[in-house]
């Protein structure tokens, strides 16, 4: 995920089959979203008991990482299959399949080898945890696939920023602290939420932006069905949301510290000023990648003020 499709093969033509094909499947820069959970879940949980087990914590954020890289390929080629590009009015970034980069069947192929090394990591989790973390995996890879695929894809929905808000919010931070330790902290509930927020947020962007595009296709997304008033005004309280969170983050950690990512509200507020100033077309891409590094940032400075609180504490 390079270059939006107006430049990918103009500037930097994409070779069939190369790697730069293969990372326009599988989208580097979204897997921010991947990353910032884990992070978290890991800070928290070791906030509060002061220990680690570093080998479960690379288990769980290899899983989490395939978990991103299956949604993404699959996304891929899930709406190349569904004649999402046929129309020739995407704004968004390239499709590896739809330009013939990539085979169907091989991205295909690549989703079954991701997904059996997710299958492998849970295997490795489950004799570590026990039973629960088969049903949290299993119901994170059906939610990978079902994004795009099966007969009524989650992306041709409603739900799909509810969907990422819950697999790369609550479940992936909660179930982070809960493989690592054993249990879930009241404060690390509330992390998922904000963690989950700035996740939906960047799917929110790139629904904005597709808005007319995915109307012409048939698919019922939030900006869609609630037009782009109501996108609006969904990508502000995901955007901002987490930054009221973080009081009573503080609060329950009896940790000034955590307050650190507030820092960051003048970066969210622009950056909402900015998608709604945004003109149609390929220029949200960058509000999109702002997302994700605003997500990432967020994480960092909630995991500092969690070990400075510890520290100092």
């Amino acid at each position: 995920m390079t270059a939006e499709r107006g430049t990918a093969s103009a500037s930097r033509p994409v070779r069939s089959g190369s790697l730069q094909a293969w990372a326009v499947a599988v989208r580097p820069r979204s897997l921010l979203v991947a990353i910032s959970p884990v992070l978290v879940g890991a800070t928290l949980g070791f906030e509060r008991t002061g220990a680690i087990d570093w080998v479960a914590a690379l288990l769980v954020f290899g899983a989490a990482l395939l978990m991103q890289v299956i949604t993404n390929m699959q996304n891929d080629v899930g709406y190349t299959v569904r004649g999402g590009d046929s129309s020739g009015t995407r704004t968004g970034l390239p499709r590896a399949t739809a330009n013939g980069w990539l085979s169907v069947r091989h991205v295909r192929a690549g989703i079954v080898v991701c997904a059996l090394v997710a299958v492998a990591l849970g295997v490795a989790l489950v004799a570590w945890r026990g039973w629960p973390v088969l049903a949290i995996g299993t119901a994170s890879l059906l939610a990978a696939l079902a994004y795009m695929g099966g007969p009524k894809p989650i992306a041709y929905t409603p739900f799909g920023e509810a969907t990422v808000f819950v697999f790369f919010g609550l479940v992936a931070v909660m179930g982070t602290d809960w493989v690592l330790t054993g249990e879930v902290g009241g404060v690390t509930l509330l992390a998922s939420v904000a963690i989950g927020a700035l996740a939906a947020a960047a799917l929110a962007v790139n629904n904005h932006r597709d808005i007319a595009h995915d109307r012409l296709v048939g698919r019922r997304t939030f900006a869609v069905t609630f037009g782009e008033a109501g996108s609006r005004r969904l990508f502000g309280g995901l955007l901002l949301g987490p930054f009221a969170l973080l009081p009573a983050m503080a609060f329950g950690a009896s940790a000034a510290t955590m307050l650190l990512p507030l820092v960051l509200l003048p970066v969210a507020w622009q950056l909402r000023r900015d998608f709604i100033a945004c003109p149609r077309g390929t220029a949200f891409n960058e509000v999109l990648f702002r997302t994700f590094r605003l997500e990432l940032w967020f994480a960092a400075l909630l995991s500092a003020g969690a070990l400075l609180g510890r520290v100092t504490g």
